[in-house]
């Protein structure tokens, strides 16, 4: 009986010396190495593909923000190939990118992630043994839910004057100015140096420092996708304008006189009777830009702060012809069918606009039309001598009114 004790004691001591190694060896595994992978390695199974390859931001991660850094590494042998795909408004594009000299890492060219995209990242590594994995993983990022997009004057593939000034206007206040001003590039061919300048928060125009020369191409890319403008809003295009600087005319409005002098290529080629701003609604001074031509448009002066004491407007004209807006604010030069004929040349009657004689509903060959048929959407019209202050650069296109180092001034990058 005791001899049967001694052998169950002397079992119990050899299993007790048996686990104690296995843990040792467990203890040691797990000491070196990369755990799971190493564990692997040490009994002689493939390892799990998540083991030899590292992705970030994780498989399946969701609102990932545009800062996270996308990565691809190996904790040890080498990367052989990695390809990365970026699925943003229903288009697929590869995303540039490359493997260090060790062989151990991927990064992109660029490390800021797009918005409201899909990424895919398929990778194929050789562990240290020599033995290949692949990996596919995929994640999304941040949809913004505020947006800011700007609006272009001039339009695209349009032939404007040599007076043009690029203009975006944007939907909301900008914050970040300096990152949405590096975002927008105005070229031209011929070359010439285009400047920005801000107006307030809302509104970006680029000019050079002297008319455009005709016959130059002018190419206007916005690069706003993913550029934030403010905080938590971001920009959504990504778009290229072009347009025609056609001949050059500028027509000079002599308020004192009454008369327009018409010069195209320098050329004096019409002097035009006029009628400018009364004594009481003087005409602006200063150099502006044709933005709108409209054969018939209504004037409503009540629109523009002409009300009798009664509260009704000063003026309502239905149908004033061969109208050419100046500034936001409401000066136009225009057909006048209304006033009499012995005004034009002779004495001031309009409530700031400049008036040319006209027919009712517009004739061709009246001085308005006349006018009107030989102008282009950014051509100059700049008034003289009249009893009025300058307009102001912000005022329409106005921007020719401001000296180029005061222009130059009101970019928000250093």
């Amino acid at each position: 009986m005791r001899h049967v004790q001694r052998r169950a004691r002397r079992a119990g001591a050899a299993l007790a010396a048996v686990m104690t190694w296995a843990g040792l060896l467990a203890g040691a595994a797990g000491c070196t190495g990369d755990g799971p992978g190493e564990r692997d390695r040490m009994l002689g199974k493939p390892p799990a593909p998540e083991n030899v390859i590292r992705v970030t931001p994780e498989d399946g991660t969701r609102e990932v923000r545009p800062g996270q850094q996308l990565r691809v590494r190996v904790p040890h042998g080498r990367l052989e190939s990695v390809s990365v795909v970026r699925s943003q408004d229903a288009q697929e594009t590869p995303v540039p990118g490359e493997i260090s000299a060790d062989g151990m890492s991927w990064r992109p060219a660029e490390d800021r992630l797009a918005l409201a995209a899909r990424y895919t990242v398929d990778a194929v590594a050789i562990d240290r043994e020599g033995r290949r994995s692949a990996r596919h993983t995929a994640f999304t990022t941040y949809v913004p839910k505020e947006r800011f997009i700007g609006y272009v004057t001039p339009e695209h593939r349009s032939t404007v004057g040599t007076g043009m000034i690029v203009s975006l206007e944007f939907n909301r206040e900008i914050e970040n100015l300096a990152a949405v001003e590096s975002a927008v590039e105005v070229t031209a061919e011929p070359a010439v140096e285009i400047r920005p300048h801000w107006f307030g928060r809302d509104r970006l125009d680029f000019r050079p420092e002297r008319y455009w020369q005709p016959g130059t191409e002018v190419t206007v890319a916005l690069r706003f996708r993913d550029v934030e403008g403010a905080p938590g809003v971001y920009g959504i295009q990504e778009k290229t304008f072009t347009f025609t600087v056609g001949r050059h005319q500028v027509s000079v409005v002599d308020a004192k006189r009454h008369m327009m002098q018409v010069r195209r290529e320098g050329e004096l080629i019409a002097t035009v009777p006029i009628t400018a701003g009364a004594r009481k609604t003087t005409t602006y001074n200063g150099k502006m830009v044709v933005t709108e031509m409209l054969e018939l448009t209504r004037m409503n002066g009540a629109t523009v702060g002409f009300k009798k004491k009664n509260g009704k407007s000063e003026y309502d004209i239905p149908d004033v012809p061969h109208a050419m807006r100046l500034t936001d604010s409401g000066t136009f030069l225009h057909g006048n069918y209304w006033a009499d004929s012995d005004v034009f040349g002779r004495t001031n009657v309009s409530h700031g606009c400049v008036g040319l004689r006209d027919v009712k509903g517009g004739g061709s060959d009246t001085p308005a039309g006349w006018f009107f048929d030989r102008s282009l959407i950014g051509d100059v019209v700049e008034v003289v001598r009249s009893k009025d202050k300058k307009v102001a650069p912000d005022n329409g296109l106005g921007g020719w009114n401001m000296g180029w180092e005061e222009w130059v001034a009101g970019s928000a990058v250093e």
